[in-house]
């Protein structure tokens, strides 16, 4: 993408913005490389000087790219300081006015820094020089600023520097100082930059953007009232090394473009930083979260000549009579020593600032675990103790249990399974590391012994199978039913957990529900552990007996009791107790009132069983009349009705019965209608009933068979009126109840066979139609 920067950069050369009233750094590019280092990088006697050299641009006539600054009136974070820059040094100059230009082609790279961090470099600018330290640590601080900081160019572009440094006069490989604190990643604008958002460069084409990165380590972006004329910077950066006091190193400063000469950067060195220091380490705090352990020294050693003067503070004021090379503070503070290197006037600094973590409390304590076969060896659940050993302090953790002093102290060789450790001799001590969250630690003892508590044997404890299907399964409530015997006699405060085995009991896995089924039929033997805290008080074996009771002919009855009768409700005889709903505790009770009967039986065990009785009302039934269909040959039927409370069935002749009232296909007669009730409550009145229908046809030929034409029983019935009539409605007889018939005459004279035809109409309005036929 190097084309897209060329083509940016030639668009907008022509849209940079003038330089507006505002305050920004000085430069001044006319100090020698001797004078940068001497009297504005180092400006001090603890660090001796020699073989300052620069090179930079060259091309750029009465300029450099090396220079002293100043912040002058703006508010850059270095008052003044040495700029190493990939232009000429005073295009960093502010306002931030976007695309600064370009160095010459001519201008070559740095060998050694290209090898440093694999570029190709371009228009690098060096300061470099030997330097012998008077402590073991050395340290200075830089800004690295570049106009990459802009569009998509941190994903992708960045410039390199470098601080290289390495023992003067050898071959050694130089080691690069300008990196992320604490790592080997050297700063650059693609390491530390923030989040670069998709969008569209000023060509019009689209990039995606990346995440940000190190985003801690950037100051931001600047604008056109900017001190220095860079898109972007990084905060103030540290730079440092041990080294080794009284040896010669070399240092190159070196900052260089990667493989083009635009969008150029610059990296700012703090003027006095470049020093000699008396090193402490990294401030021990709680904010840093690396405080000094509560009980353990913490000594700040110089580790210079005790013929030195010294000078130690605490939070700004001067400690007493301390004039040493040591010192071993006992409160939080802020510490600092101001050594003078006597004869010489070099004084040399260190600074720390110390807190001491809160104190770790922890608590020796016992675990008593009881034991399945006396040999004094069982298997311990240490985590059980870990709030007691940490003293319930919340923000402390137990790190393990070791089986030596030695183990815990040194965090090696923790027991790896805690929760089921087997002691290896009675009475035996382990180990338990209680560390806060900074890894201060102190040791807890925790020691192992056996419960040597007796409990009496249990008696078995009964239930009764309380369901319908007595298979001696049922569930035990084990806390109301069970534990109330087993603490009997204990001391108060103790509690119970049940187990299927010896075993889990001993390790406590796989406890037993509070409501628990049993899995063996009538009688299972379960595991009660008796608790003490923490602690095993014993463990005991309890049989569970579930105890079945299923009487036979229990079944739940139906029994019916007649009108202003009384009946005998009874169950066997040798059962231990009966109670009737009635209150009765007979084997069987008289009653003569209809409803809800029952009786519980009780046997030895005390188990129970309910037997029920419905006791409904019965009676004779009332017949009140009959509906009768007749005249309909082999249609004719008969419907009783009745009324009554019982369940009845039904007979036309008291004989034959049936259990519904209507009757078919009744042939005509005289009946007498009676219902039965099932129950045994006896008969209902008898109700008579004629059922009449008429010949289809008659035969009057004297043989005296099938003479007259008459409907049988029809005498029986109120007065009626008979209506008989030829095929074209001519009246030729007509009967009442004193009639005997007719016999086929006419005014005396036989009338031939034919079909004829009736009117029945009786006293009450009913009308019956009919033919018949008269054969000859």
């Amino acid at each position: 993408m190097n084309y897209i920067k060329c083509f940016l950069l030639t668009v907008f050369i022509c849209c940079l913005s003038g330089r507006i009233n505002a305050q920004y750094i000085n430069i001044n590019d006319q100090k020698t490389p001797q004078q940068l280092v001497e009297d504005v990088l180092v400006n001090s006697s603890c660090v001796s000087i020699a073989n300052a050299s620069g090179k930079g641009d060259n091309f750029t006539p009465s300029q450099n790219s090396f220079a002293y600054f100043n912040a002058g009136t703006s508010k850059f974070p270095f008052a003044e300081g040495v700029v190493l820059t990939t232009s000429t040094s005073r295009n960093a100059v502010g306002p931030y006015s976007s695309y600064l230009g370009e160095g010459s082609p001519d201008w070559f790279g740095d060998a050694d820094l290209d090898q440093a961090l694999g570029i190709n470099s371009i228009n690098s600018t060096v300061l470099e020089f030997d330097f012998v330290p008077q402590t073991d640590f050395l340290s200075f601080n830089y800004i690295f600023a570049s106009n990459e900081y802009q569009f998509f160019y941190p994903c992708v572009y960045s410039d390199g520097f470098a601080f290289l440094i390495k023992e003067a006069g050898t071959n050694d490989a130089y080691k690069n100082l300008a990196v992320l604190p604490d790592t080997t990643t050297p700063v650059s604008s693609t390491i530390v930059h923030p989040t670069i958002p998709p969008s569209v460069a000023i060509n019009g084409d689209r990039y995606d953007g990346c995440p940000a990165i190190n985003e801690n380590y950037f100051n931001g972006v600047n604008t056109n009232t900017s001190p220095i004329n860079y898109a972007g910077q990084t905060i103030v950066m540290n730079a440092q090394t041990s080294v080794v006091a009284g040896k010669k190193y070399h240092i190159k400063l070196v900052i260089a473009d990667d493989k083009n000469r635009y969008y150029d950067s610059a990296v700012f060195l703090e003027a006095g930083s470049f020093a000699s220091k008396i090193d402490f380490g990294p401030d021990q705090t709680s904010l840093t979260n690396n405080p000094v352990c509560y009980g353990t020294p913490k000594t700040l050693n110089t580790n210079l000549s005790a013929a030195y003067s010294y000078k130690w503070y605490k939070d700004g004021v001067v400690i007493n009579s301390t004039n040493q090379p040591s010192y071993t503070p006992t409160e939080s503070g802020t510490y600092k020593v101001e050594v003078t290197l006597t004869p010489s006037a070099c004084v040399l600094t260190g600074e720390i600032k110390i807190e001491f973590a809160p104190e770790i409390v922890t608590t020796n304590t016992s675990i008593y675990q009881c034991d399945d076969n006396t040999d004094g060896i069982s298997i311990f659940n240490l985590t059980k103790v870990n709030n007691i050993v940490k003293n319930n302090t919340t923000e402390n953790s137990n790190q393990g249990f070791y089986e030596t002093l030695a183990n815990a102290e040194a965090k090696t060789n923790p027991i790896l399974t805690p929760e089921k450790y087997s002691n290896k001799t009675t009475n035996q001590v382990v180990f338990a590391r209680i560390e806060n969250k900074y890894g201060c630690f102190k040791i807890a003892e925790v020691t192992l012994q056996i419960s040597n508590n007796n409990t009496a044997n249990q008696n078995p404890i009964g239930i009764c199978d309380g369901d319908e299907n007595q298979d001696g399964l049922y569930q035990f409530d084990l806390n109301s039913e069970v534990t109330p015997q087993v603490i009997s006699g204990l001391p108060n405060g103790l509690t119970v957990n049940y187990f299927l085995n010896s075993n889990d009991a001993l390790t406590e896995t796989n406890p037993l529900p509070n409501i628990f089924k049993n899995t063996t039929a009538f009688s299972q033997t379960i595991y009660a552990r008796i608790i003490n805290g923490p602690d095993c008080y014993d463990i005991v074996p309890i049989a569970l007996v579930v105890n079945t009771f299923d009487p036979e002919n229990f079944e739940d009855e139906t029994e019916y009791l007649c009108s202003g009768d009384e009946i005998t409700l009874s169950v066997a005889t040798g059962f231990s107790s009966y109670l009737w709903n009635t209150g009765s505790t007979a084997n069987s009770i008289t009653i003569s009132a209809i409803g809800d009967y029952s009786v519980t039986v009780t046997n030895t065990n005390g188990c129970e069983k309910i037997k029920k009785y419905k006791i409904l009302p019965s009676g004779p039934a009332i017949i009140t009349g009959v509906s009768i269909k007749d005249f309909t040959a082999n249609e004719n039927s008969v419907l009783i009705e009745y009324t009554g409370v019982g369940n009845y069935e039904f007979s036309l002749d008291g004989i034959t019965f049936q259990d519904e009232p209507l009757f078919n296909g009744v042939n005509p007669g005289i009946y007498n209608a009676i219902a039965r009730d099932k129950n045994g409550c006896g008969l209902s009145n008898s109700y008579q009933l004629i059922v009449l229908d008429y010949p289809r046809f008659f035969t009057p030929n004297g043989d005296s068979y099938n003479d007259i034409w008459y409907v049988k029983n029809l005498d029986q019935l109120p007065d009626y009126t008979i209506s008989i009539f030829d095929r074209y409605g001519k009246l030729i007889k007509q009967m009442n109840q004193n009639s005997s018939g007719w016999t086929g005459l006419f005014n005396g004279q036989q009338l031939p066979a034919d079909d004829y035809w009736f009117n029945l109409i009786f006293s009450d309005g009913r009308i019956v139609k009919g033919h018949f036929s008269l054969k000859r």
